[in-house]
């Protein structure tokens, strides 16, 4: 008996969804708080959150929000 079209369409969307829920799943478990810092030439550095420079970084991104927050009020 021969398959018909749409199902292997649809075998092959659903395997895809699939794997891009796992993708997901896997992600969230494993995401942490990290701040990312570009400098000039393309060269990035992460730095999480519990490391000193992280935290500091943490800190002044959290006053420039406020500062923008309030100055978007004005």
């Amino acid at each position: 008996m021969v398959s018909k079209p749409h199902r292997v369409l649809l075998d092959r969307v659903s395997g895809y969804a699939d794997e891009a829920a796992a993708y997901m799943r896997r992600r969230r478990a494993s995401r942490r708080p990290f701040a990312r810092l570009y400098y000039g030439g393309g060269r990035a550095e992460d730095h999480a959150v519990d490391s000193r420079a992280g935290g500091k970084l943490f800190v002044a991104a959290g006053r420039l929000i406020e500062v923008a927050g309030k100055r978007s009020k004005s």
